[in-house]
C-alpha cells in the first residue's frame, strides 16, 4: 500500500486516540490533586483511597507513554518517516503499523529488543 494511503487511513485513528488520551490523562491529574484533600476518617476507607490512586498513577505514566508515542507517530508522519523503522531503518510493514499504529520497529527489531 502506498505511503499517502496508509498514512491517509492511520493518521485519522491516531489523532483521535491522541484527543482520547489527553482527556483521559486530564481526568486522572484533577483525580490525583484532590488527593491532598482531608484524608478518609476510616483507617479501610483511606487504605482503598491510596490504593486507588496508586493505580490511577500507573496509568497516569502509561496514558503519557502512549501520548508520547502517538505524538512521534505524527511527527514521523509529516517528515516522511513513518514506515521507516527506527533503529535499522528497513521498512515496517503495513500490516504491523495497521495493528501498532504508533509502533516505531519492524518486526524483527521489536522481538530483538524483548529478547536483549
Amino acid at each position: 500500500m502506498p505511503t499517502a494511503e496508509l498514512i491517509e487511513r492511520i493518521r485519522p485513528r491516531l489523532e483521535a486516540l491522541l484527543v482520547e488520551m489527553v482527556e483521559r490523562k486530564e481526568k486522572i491529574d484533577a483525580h490525583l490533586q484532590h488527593r491532598d484533600e482531608a484524608p478518609e476518617p476510616d483507617s479501610a476507607e483511606r487504605a482503598q483511597s491510596m490504593e486507588n490512586d496508586e493505580v490511577l498513577e500507573a496509568l497516569d505514566v502509561h496514558g503519557l507513554e502512549e501520548i508520547t508515542a502517538i505524538t512521534r507517530a505524527l511527527r514521523r508522519m509529516d517528515e516522511g518517516t513513518y514506515e521507516t523503522c527506527a533503529a535499522c531503518s528497513e521498512s515496517i510493514a503495513t500490516r504491523r503499523l495497521e495493528a501498532l499504529m504508533f509502533t516505531e520497529l519492524c518486526i524483527e527489531c521489536a522481538k530483538a529488543r524483548e529478547e536483549g
